[in-house]
């Protein structure tokens, strides 16, 4: 047989398989609708035997993904885009250009949304999605094809009145459309109003939504007008509903002699309580006695709140739902009435109260060696502020002060037992502002951790752990009782690969393959105390971990190192604690298990709570800083890159903790592009590069104190 004849046979033979296996591919996909497979699983089901096979394949699918017939998914695995086939997903609004879906889909990348494929849909709502069959970096590119749901119709704002007609400036970042106001809707609003609105009627094609005014809350700028502002923004509640105040006016404040008969008394034991200098709520108490045989017995006691709110109550169903106290920088959002809160539950010195106790048995070496739990009844002998109990450990002088040393040296066992076992050590930064009688700050200061606060918190950890362990281990069997769990999981691997290359430019290791990932996190933290750095790096190393919540699931806390955990400590300001409290009370009486599913909803709702309170108390730290920096000195200020945009340069100020920003838009020195995956910013031209963790010298250029951003220029920022 000739040479050409050969070749003509074999390119027709290529030619047949290349068919076979695009036929192949596509019959597939087609039969298995909607389902992933990945590029082993295709080869192997449709027989592919050789580099031919595997490269037709290779084509097939990037021509059936470039022309919108597949998808591929972030894990590299390949599904059908069928035109019937819709994703839902969030609305998160990024920018006015462009928004992500966030799916919650396991495999499923956000989705990547232009604003003009949005329709009217805003940020928080949840929608249905079209997938265009393109990507836009790692991101599927999609469609809004329906709103489903609203995520909220009630905003605040700044209202500006023409003759005919006012529009309202909403406060929210995300939300990028101004919001038209007819005169009947206007509510005796004046211009430069805040407001509180609705909405009326949502917007087709370019129009502007349409809403009323609810409420006004004051004058932009004013600091009442603007916390106000916050609050509404997260749905917080002003005040309490007339019948939950009521509720909580009828209860007595005498404690029967008889309730006191059903507990366990500590009345005569040493007790006091240690609380940051303004609190008004104590919601814990250790008790201390040396024991006979030379051990120590610690009582963690606890606010009893389930004693005065019962289930089924307006008071608990108005406190399941806010769930959480919420602490603005000015003020307290309660998640209990003030008769409960600062009154009959907190543990007020020389009083008689009503409480839940962890009580502990320990040696000299922090080791528990007996442990009991119950209702108990305490007289608090003295109420420390966390400088004062500081002072007492230092000096070893004033009340009390041979118990808080023994105190604080089981505490400095605990905490060094906690990290031996795996516990991460972020020792973050925080700031508290000094205020002026109108809310004005004057000074932006930072929190210190000393021991007293660590005292504390070691206590604290103790009897939560104590807790959801003894919950875990009363039944032996299979069928585990049904609790409220705080979990924390370990962090993403990729996540933690990506942190660890980011570290490596500041010439730190990290092994993110180690099985005992939080030993290099605990090392990385040692090395970096007192750098420049430093800031930076736990920030980013925060960002790489799991975020904790509550479930019924007992999987453990990774930040913490320990197998069980709850939150037993806080029922004053956490309703899951009071979850808990009743739970423990119901299992010590030797109660069925309770139902699964209910609690795991009531879990969900407490994380979702704990979140908006988060976000709000951000807002109300963002809004002073703004505030603060608007009347600052017209100076250069030194500052470090803490974050790297598309679209700009986030910079911390190192005195006072305050976060601007240096927009791209605004550097004329040159063209940067944005560098995602190394955390930077580089000149097109020049090829100066901006990083995280740089130090730089900034400038205040200006404050918008209703958007709540400081815009930051550079020195050395010139036209090109």
């Amino acid at each position: 047989m000739s040479k050409k004849k050969f070749k003509e046979k074999k390119s027709k033979k290529e030619k047949e398989q290349k068919s076979s296996i695009h036929k192949s591919v596509v019959k597939l996909l087609n039969e298995n609708p909607g389902k992933a497979f990945d590029f082993k699983q295709i080869a192997r089901k449709v027989g592919a035997k050789n580099k031919l096979a595997n490269k037709e394949i290779f084509e097939t699918l990037d021509s059936l993904t470039e022309g919108g017939k597949i998808r591929q998914l972030s894990n590299g695995s390949y599904a059908t885009t069928r035109e019937t086939e819709s994703i839902v997903g969030t609305v998160d609004n990024v920018n006015p250009k462009f928004a992500y879906i966030v799916t919650g889909i396991e495999g499923q990348k956000d989705i990547y949304v232009r604003s003009r494929d949005l329709g009217s849909a805003m940020h928080g709502d949840r929608v249905e999605v079209e997938l265009l069959g393109k990507r836009t970096g790692e991101s599927p590119e999609g469609r809004v094809t329906e709103i489903l749901e609203r995520g909220r119709n009630r905003f605040v704002g700044r209202i500006e009145l023409s003759k005919n007609y006012a529009f309202i400036v909403p406060d929210f970042k995300k939300v990028y459309n101004d919001f038209f106001v007819y005169p009947e809707n206007i509510n005796g609003a004046k211009p430069n109003d805040k407001v509180l609105f609705e909405v009326t009627r949502w917007p087709e094609g370019d129009k502007n939504p349409e809403a009323r005014v609810l409420e006004i809350l004051g004058k932009a700028g004013e600091n009442e007008a603007e916390i106000h502002s916050i609050m509404a923004e997260f749905g917080l509640p002003f005040r309490f509903p007339e019948n939950v105040l009521h509720e909580s006016e009828k209860i007595s404040e005498v404690i029967p002699e008889s309730e006191i008969k059903n507990r366990r008394d500590f009345r005569d034991t040493l007790t006091f309580t240690i609380d940051p200098e303004d609190a008004k709520d104590f919601d814990d108490a250790i008790s201390f006695k040396k024991l006979d045989n030379g051990n120590y017995e610690i009582g963690v006691h606890i606010a009893d709140v389930t004693h005065y709110v019962k289930t089924g109550t307006v008071l608990d169903d108005d406190a399941f739902d806010r769930a959480t106290s919420v602490y603005l920088v000015d003020r307290t959002v309660p998640m209990l009435p003030e008769k409960l809160s600062n009154g009959l539950c907190s543990l007020r010195p020389h009083e008689d109260k009503l409480t839940f106790a962890a009580v502990f048995e320990m040696d000299d070496r922090a080791r528990v060696v007996k442990e009991w739990y119950g209702r108990t009844a305490i007289h608090s002998d003295h109420r420390f502020t966390y400088e004062n109990a500081q002072e007492g450990i230092e000096t070893g002088e004033g009340k009390f002060a041979a118990e808080l040393k023994a105190l604080n040296d089981l505490a400095i066992k605990l905490r060094k037992e906690r990290f031996t076992k795996g516990a991460v050590n972020f020792e973050t930064t925080e700031v508290k502002f000094k205020l002026d009688a109108k809310g004005k700050p004057l000074a932006v200061v930072p929190k210190i951790r000393k021991d007293a606060h660590k005292l504390i918190e070691e206590f604290m950890l103790l009897a939560n752990k104590g807790v959801a362990t003894f919950i875990y281990k009363i039944k032996k069997s299979e069928g585990k009782n049904t609790f409220v769990y705080r979990i924390h999981d370990s962090p993403d691997p990729e996540k933690v690969r990506d942190f660890s290359l980011f570290a490596k430019q500041f010439g730190h290791k990290i092994n993110p393959d180690d099985n005992n990932i939080s030993r290099s996190l605990n090392k990385l933290m040692d090395e970096i105390e007192g750098k420049p750095e430093q800031n930076v790096l736990q920030s980013l190393a925060v960002r790489a971990m799991a975020k904790a919540k509550y479930t019924t699931e007992p999987k453990g806390h990774f930040g913490l190192a320990f197998q069980h955990y709850t939150h037993f400590t806080s029922p004053i300001r956490r309703y899951p604690d009071m979850m808990v409290h009743r739970l423990l009370q119901h299992y010590l009486d030797e109660g069925k298990s309770v139902s699964k599913p209910e609690f795991e909803q009531k879990c969900v709702h407490s994380s979702e709570r704990e979140k908006r309170a988060a976000d709000a108390e951000r807002a109300s730290i963002k809004y002073k800083q703004v505030e603060f920096m608007s009347t600052a000195e017209d100076k250069m200020y030194d500052g470090i890159i803490t974050g790297v945009t598309d679209f700009g340069i986030f910079i911390e100020i190192v005195d006072t903790k305050c976060e601007g920003m240096v927009r791209l838009a605004d550097m004329k020195d040159d063209y940067y592009e944005y560098d995602e995956r190394n955390y930077r910013v580089i000149g097109k031209r020049r090829n100066k590069v901006y990083r995280l963790g740089d130090k730089v010298e900034v400038r205040i250029k200006k404050t918008d104190v209703d958007r709540r951003t400081i815009d930051l220029t550079f020195e050395d920022e010139k036209e090109w």
